[in-house]
């Protein structure tokens, strides 16, 4: 059974009580996205449901799946995984995405208000 190494994002690893933020698991051939997500969770339950939705099973919107530096995102998730992620060379990259704001634009260090019209 290959050991799928996993790099997870900060706040999960605070979720589930991983100190660093690498953990290996154990998969059945063959290696998918999919069958590393359930062996994860198999190990880390506090996860299920936080990486994909209970219901439909897909990625949640703000997270993205990495491997030997391609981006598997929205790659099926029973795709095989790259070759030096299933022999442990290269880990599986749960990334959390970032999203919103402009660097160095003309309104930097401006904080904004907000007015809401409650009717």
């Amino acid at each position: 059974m290959p050991t799928i190494r996993v790099e997870l994002p900060a706040h999960l690893c605070t979720l589930a009580r991983i100190s660093g933020y690498e953990v290996s698991v154990e998969v059945p051939a063959p290696a998918t996205v999919r069958v590393v997500l359930d062996a994860l969770e198999a190990a880390y339950p506090m996860l299920s449901g936080t990486i994909c939705d209970h219901v439909t099973l897909e990625r949640r919107a703000f997270l993205r799946f990495f491997a030997c530096q391609q981006d598997l995102s929205l790659e099926p998730m029973d795709a095989p995984l790259p070759a030096a992620a299933v022999n442990g060379r290269e880990p599986f990259i749960i990334l959390g995405a970032v999203a919103g704001g402009q660097v160095g634009g003309p309104d930097q260090g401006r904080r904004e208000s907000f007015s809401f019209i409650v009717g």
